[in-house]
């Protein structure tokens, strides 16, 4: 069998086996970067043992975590800052209205409300002809608009005259409240919109960024796991070889 490679470790100076370890320019850029910072006097072919570099390797992934907190809690930052000055609840058009409506809006939505009823239509054609028929059949010898009754003319005209600019003020109303019915209809629109855009970045950044990361510290993980188990598998090795030569010992004394 041929016989191990030896190398020296950069950072404690002693020696351990090729694949106990790796040279610098093996490690991921960021890695490389914190080992150089309290070592900045290593080269990429720089040797480090998987002992040594145990301790970057946690303090690598501590750090991947503190940043990964701290890109979600920006996130939550961002979304709170758009959103807290959006006070946008549900508008009650009908309220907003009736809180600023005058005695003559209201007479003016009451006449157009009765004016287009059949209450009103059937009012009024009983009123036409029991004044017809009383000035027609005049009885006890009594008229006051004989035909063609130009007195009911007169009224006619004047209730339409002045029934039409009521009808007008409610329509006037009635167009205010679907102006603000359309506003409403466009704040919580809007509201709605900047909600799933914030939904999507948020999703974004969850989907790309931390998949990401997750994934480079499942690796960190693995090779800690790996460096791990290469040094178990050493010491079982040691121990075998010191369990054969105690046995070699005792088979001489017999």
């Amino acid at each position: 069998m041929a016989e191990e490679k030896l190398v020296i470790d950069a950072i404690d100076k002693e020696t351990y086996p090729a694949t106990e370890g790796v040279f610098l320019f093996e490690l991921d850029r960021r890695l490389r970067s914190l080992v150089l910072k309290e070592h900045a006097d290593l080269n990429e072919q720089a040797f480090i043992s998987n002992k040594n570099l145990a301790s970057y390797r946690l303090l690598y992934l501590n750090k991947m975590i503190e940043n990964a907190n701290k890109k979600n809690e920006y996130i939550r930052e961002t979304i709170y800052d758009v959103t807290k000055n959006q006070d946008i609840g549900p508008l009650d058009i009908q309220e907003e209205l009736d809180s600023k409506i005058t005695f003559g809006q209201k007479i003016a939505d009451y006449v157009a409300r009765f004016g287009g009823s059949w209450t009103f239509i059937i009012s009024f054609i009983i009123f036409m002809a029991i004044w017809m028929a009383f000035n027609v059949i005049k009885p006890f010898g009594l008229v006051f608009d004989a035909y063609p009754f130009i007195l009911l003319n007169l009224a006619l005209s004047t209730l339409a005259a002045i029934q039409a600019p009521l009808i007008m003020m409610s329509q006037n109303r009635a167009s205010d409240y679907d102006r603000l019915q359309a506003k409403n209809d466009y704040m919580v629109n809007k509201k709605s919109e900047q909600g799933v855009s914030l939904l999507h970045a948020k999703i974004d950044h969850l989907v790309q960024q931390d998949q990401s990361d997750l994934l480079e510290i499942q690796k960190l993980q693995t090779e800690m796991l790996v460096s791990i188990t290469e040094q178990l598998d050493e010491v079982q090795k040691m121990n075998q070889n010191l369990q054969n030569h105690l046995n070699n010992l005792h088979n001489g004394k017999g």
